[in-house]
């Protein structure tokens, strides 16, 4: 009893009376190595359930005739309970009837759309920095705060009128812009709505050697597989030059466009690896561009190396036959002064004077 009062408080607990707990040989052994046991029989090992005596390999092998085959109609008919009917089943609906309507589409990520697609399966870092940080910041770049009530500024009349100095000229349509007959989109405010973006990334190599050697062709087309991973196309000239020797239908080069997140991927490629490598670069020139949001700018063929899938294997190109490359960057801007802020603000510096 003495030496159950010199006991901790919590051991006295287990021991009370109260507790279910009582002391017993095994439970005041110290450890279980101090005291050796000899070794047990094979005899008194318990069986384990939870692991398998006998290897997996040992089990039968199923054939064909083993295969019990039951009639799905006879199986349908013992059902106590039917499926439903087709009509009771959702059908997503063929046509947009407008936000408002009770039925809407069913997103293309979704298996029983119509339209699925399965995907996306890799977010670009590139995209992901655009629809984080970039977006919001072209919005706050150009937000322009127009007080309530101010007049709408008149639209710009970009197609012409005619005179009536003859009556030939009474009711027919208005004329283009004066030089050419083509009309560029109009530039509006960016807002949520419209905030640029990248849609696609254009390549094409031309070779002109290609006429006289036609490997020169194999190695434009795997330097662009080798950077895009879209498999090239074979361009050929539209006119005939006598002074140059070039017949029209004459193979002269290779092209590809890759859309969406590989867009994303190949620009970021290029921002980060390519244009930091190219000694007294200083960006592209502010002229550039088709007045509908697409940047162009091209690549020696010293330049081209710098890609990281031709620097790891730049030994297996023929380094002669290596051409430059041009890169058109189609955007979702209308102008190129907007398509221009996007570029900058992924990265892309420009020089010279900024063209509107």
């Amino acid at each position: 009893m003495a030496a159950l009062r010199e006991m901790p408080r919590g051991g006295r607990h287990l021991l009370s009376a109260a507790s279910h707990w009582k002391p017993c040989p095994s439970s005041l052994r110290r450890c279980a190595s101090t005291d050796a046991s000899p070794p047990a029989s094979a005899s008194s090992i318990p069986d384990i359930p939870d692991i398998e005596q006998d290897s997996g390999l040992t089990s039968p092998i199923v054939t064909r005739q083993d295969v019990k085959i039951t009639d799905p109609r006879r199986r349908a008919s013992r059902r106590n309970f039917e499926l439903p009917h087709e009509r009771y089943r959702f059908h997503p609906p063929k046509y947009d009837r407008g936000p408002r309507h009770p039925v809407q589409r069913l997103p293309s990520s979704d298996p029983v759309a119509r339209d699925f697609s399965p995907g996306p399966f890799n977010l670009p870092r590139l995209k992901q920095t655009f629809h984080s940080t970039t977006a919001s910041d072209i919005m706050t770049l150009m937000y322009q705060h127009t007080p309530p009530g101010t007049p709408d500024k008149p639209e710009r009349i970009r197609l012409r009128e005619w005179d009536d100095s003859s009556p030939y000229m009474i009711n027919r349509p208005k004329r283009g812009p004066r030089g050419h007959d083509v009309l560029f989109p109009l530039e509006k405010p960016i807002d949520w709505r419209n905030i640029p973006e990248i849609r696609a990334v254009h390549l094409a190599m031309y070779t002109p050697k290609a006429k006289k050697n036609p490997d020169h062709l194999i190695i434009a087309r795997s330097v662009l597989q080798t950077i895009t991973g879209v498999r090239p196309t074979i361009t050929t000239t539209k006119t005939s030059v006598s002074q140059w020797g070039i017949v029209k239908g004459d193979r002269s080069g290779a092209k590809c466009s890759v859309y969406g997140d590989q867009a994303y991927e190949l620009v970021d490629k290029i921002i980060h690896l390519v244009f930091p490598k190219i000694k007294d670069w200083a960006g592209i020139e502010g002229t550039t561009g088709d007045s509908t949001g697409n940047i162009s700018w091209g690549l020696d063929p010293q330049t081209m190396m710098y890609f990281p899938e031709v620097e790891a294997n730049y030994s297996l190109y023929p380094a002669k036959m290596i051409t430059g490359c041009r890169f058109t960057l189609e955007t979702t801007a209308k102008s190129d002064r907007h398509a221009r802020l996007l570029c900058m603000s992924l990265g892309i510096p420009f020089y010279g004077k900024l063209v509107d």
